[in-house]
């Protein structure tokens, strides 16, 4: 095993337990919310500053625009985990179900994409491909019967479908930062995590399948 690998593996060990953690106790979901999101605020507002890196009017505003924005959106969505959490067990079902739908969208996507590779999906990450994209879909669709009992004033169909949604907001969430990131002539959002990345690079499928299925399970 060499050494890239084995921070891989050790950082993924930290993160699976700090994520067991997060379910566990609320003041742990909490802090760890709070700070992954003011991290994931400032690497992306770092791919920001490095598209827009001129010291012109325009480039100023863009900059000021994606800043207080992203804020927003990040805050925002801290407020709503914690708030499902402590306030609605519904709200906090949907919530795990979207977040495990992220993780299994990543999941099948790298197995089923590196298994069988293909036509890439996009230039924008050229290590996509169709059949990774599949198998986002299918590794998602197999949690569908683990959450069955939390969903029964859903019909199969609505379920199924609100699951390929989520994960198509996952992986357009992976692209987008994908995209940033291109833009920004960089690899990684930062170095925080060894082996990974930084913790945007992580979280860069979640932070959109969440709040697709917050709305999506309460129109």
């Amino acid at each position: 095993m060499n050494l890239e690998l084995k921070k891989r593996l050790i950082t993924s060990i930290f993160l699976l337990t700090l994520l067991f953690m997060m379910f566990l106790y609320p003041f742990i979901l909490i802090i760890s919310s709070i700070l992954i999101g003011l991290i994931s605020w400032i690497e992306f507002y770092g791919l920001i500053s490095k598209i827009f890196k001129k010291d012109d009017n325009k480039s100023k505003v863009l900059r000021f625009l994606y800043k207080s924005s992203s804020l927003l959106y990040l805050s925002g969505l801290v407020f709503f985990i914690i708030s499902a959490k402590l306030i609605n067990i519904n709200l906090y079902i949907v919530f795990i179900y979207s977040l495990m739908i992220a993780i299994m969208s990543d999941i099948g996507g790298l197995l089923i994409g590196k298994t069988f590779k293909g036509k890439k999906l996009s230039k924008i990450s050229p290590n996509k491909t169709l059949s990774g994209s599949l198998g986002s879909f299918l590794f998602s669709l197999i949690l569908i019967p683990f959450f069955l009992k939390y969903f029964n004033s859903y019909n199969i169909l609505t379920i199924v479908m609100y699951t390929v949604v989520i994960s198509l907001a996952s992986q357009l969430g992976d692209l987008l930062i994908s995209l940033l990131k291109r833009k920004a002539k960089v690899k990684d959002t930062s170095d925080l995590l060894p082996g990974h990345g930084g913790v945007l690079d992580r979280i860069d499928g979640i932070i959109f399948a969440i709040p697709v299925g917050l709305l999506i399970f309460n129109i």
